[in-house]
């Protein structure tokens, strides 16, 4: 039960037994006119105007939540009739919020003599709306509407208060129901509300769907196979997914605050709007779990912002996938994977955050292979391509704090990128020679004779790690020396009859020839030092780190995007 005194509780219209409404809080009822049933007929909303126009509004609302199959209601509710008996002409008005069917209740009332109404919520509606968990509960609320006690089970303690606070409110002596010969305990747990039974919950959820959900309905046909159902639709990335029903989208929305219809971004290449429940939904069919939506709603906007160039990345013929850097305390608490098999198969929240968003990419953006997804061979990490960052071995800044965000921020980073490929180096004893090792690997990256034509990602693990500091390099350093690892005379980077392939001379600048004493300049592999970035990952045993390539560099190309994830 989630209300507590001086809460407001929510309003509502439920029949009793005769089909005649009732209308709470009391307040409603006076004002406008008890609201009919839809399913009561002409006379019974004749009647229930007779009666709002005739009698006064009662002072106090006593709510009574509670099944005919529950031994503490056998308790509590003889007891309840007590009280609506002492009270009701000071004006109390009692009433049972009953979740049995109507027979279940008839029956109930008759063998325990109660004669205040009982109200019909067979179908838990008003139970799912007050959270209702536990039968009994009690609700005592003013005219208005406003708590002034509730409790939930048999409490003697609480039910003698909430007797006391009703009597004080309508200025009458607090009545003795409960006599030492009753035999009436102190304390008796109550039962699960009927809002938990499988088949009442499923119809709660599927009605709550109707009215949240507004993506366009697959029906699925009893003989059907819904898995393959998406396959001949094309709304799969080639493997099974998880058949993404009302009841899952509507559990995975719940891990957010966020509106199901709020747009989260404009998704390319078909520039198409995707809002909460359409990213919740690739979420369900990628195998997510409800608490991995904020990450993957952040990597969604991540990708669609203008410099990452989404638009590009599905239509080029060369390589990159979005691959996502998750940092901060969300690593942990959804369980990412940044140490044994980092890059690989095994965690579910790498491997379904880092599906989901090509889901969304191809289901709503339209970025479908063959189609505008123009990629020549692409790689697997266009099935999904997501690690978590190593921070608890990662000696300097993690990758988020050193783009700008707090150390307790969550991020996620997103980056137009290759396969990874590995480098290893287990005989280097010092961070110069390692450093010369992954220099030499990293000029291969694209083509070994294009330099500064893209970025890339070197993601250390932990050994390499501990080389470089035992040396006191940071990451400065590092970068620093695979610049000069890699950096090589412009003459051997030009196109040459051996080697077609090279930095253009246009691209330098010159419309003809480079002049001589341009060839033996020094040209590093990136631009900048920056254009190298730096995340350490993997197990704490193993000399084996990767370098994962990107696309063009730069404006023409895809840039680097760190978004923080908005956690509830």
């Amino acid at each position: 039960m989630q209300l507590h005194p001086g809460q407001t509780a929510p309003a509502f219209a439920l029949c009793d037994l005769a089909g005649l409404p009732h209308p709470f809080p009391a307040a409603a009822g006076a004002a406008g006119g008890a609201a009919a049933s839809p399913d009561a007929g002409p006379a019974a909303a004749a009647s229930a105007e007779t009666v709002a126009a005739t009698a006064p509004p009662p002072a106090l609302d006593l709510l009574v939540f509670w099944k005919h199959n529950c031994a503490t209601c056998e308790l509590a509710l003889p007891l309840v009739a007590r009280l609506d008996r002492a009270l009701a002409a000071a004006g109390l008005r009692v009433r049972g919020v009953a979740q049995s069917a109507p027979a279940d209740t008839t029956a109930f009332a008759a063998r325990h003599g109660l004669s205040f109404a009982q109200l019909d919520d067979s179908a838990c509606l008003v139970s799912a709306d007050y959270a209702i968990e536990v039968v009994p509960t009690f609700v005592l609320a003013d005219a208005s509407g406003t708590v002034l006690a509730a409790f939930e089970g048999w409490v003697r303690a609480d039910f003698d208060a909430l007797v006391a606070r009703a009597a004080e409110h309508l200025g009458v002596p607090t009545p003795a129901l409960v006599a030492p010969a009753d035999g009436v305990p102190d304390f008796r747990p109550g039962c699960g509300s009927r809002t938990f039974d499988p088949d009442v919950a499923r119809a709660l959820e599927e009605r709550r769907a109707r009215t949240v959900l507004r993506a366009r309905r697959i029906e699925v046909g009893d003989l059907d196979d819904a898995i393959e159902l998406f396959f001949a639709k094309g709304l799969t990335d080639g493997l099974p997914i998880v058949p993404p029903t009302e009841g899952r989208v509507m559990r995975m929305l719940a891990a957010t605050g966020r509106h199901p219809q709020e747009v989260v971004a404009v998704v390319p290449p078909n520039l198409v709007p995707v809002t909460v429940e359409k990213v919740a939904i690739n979420a369900v069919m990628a195998g997510c779990k409800p608490e991995y939506l904020p990450v993957v709603l952040a990597s969604v906007e991540a990708a669609c912002e203008e410099r990452f160039n989404l638009h590009g990345v599905v239509a080029t013929t060369y390589f990159p996938a979005p691959l996502i850097i998750v940092n901060g305390p969300v690593r942990n608490r959804i369980g990412m994977n940044a140490g044994h098999n980092a890059l690989g198969q095994g965690n579910r929240a790498n491997a379904t955050i880092g599906r989901a968003l090509p889901l969304v990419i191809r289901n709503v953006g339209g970025g479908r292979p063959g189609e505008i997804d123009k990629c020549t061979l692409g790689h697997p990490g266009k099935y999904t391509y997501c690690f978590a960052e190593n921070e608890e071995a990662n000696p300097w800044q993690p990758l988020h704090v050193e783009r700008g965000f707090r150390v307790e921020d969550s991020t996620v980073t997103l980056f137009a990128a290759e396969a990874p490929r590995a480098v290893m180096d287990q005989a280097s004893r010092s961070a110069r020679s390692l450093c010369e090792s992954l220099g030499r690997a990293i000029a291969s990256v694209m083509h070994p004779k294009l330099h500064g034509f893209v970025d890339a990602i070197l993601v250390l693990a932990p050994e390499h790690v501990q080389k470089c500091v035992a040396d006191g390099w940071g990451k400065a350093e590092i970068r620093r020396a695979i610049q000069e690892v890699t950096a090589r005379p412009l003459r051997e980077l030009l196109p040459d009859e051996r080697c077609a392939e090279g930095i253009p001379p246009k691209v330098l600048g010159f419309a003809g020839e480079v002049p001589a004493a341009m060839l033996d300049v020094p040209i590093p592999k990136f631009r900048s030092d920056e254009q190298l970035t730096i995340v350490v990952a993997g197990s704490d045993a193993g000399m084996f780190s990767a370098i994962i390539g990107g696309w063009v560099a730069g404006e023409l190309g895809s840039q680097m995007v760190t978004r923080k994830i908005a956690e509830r």
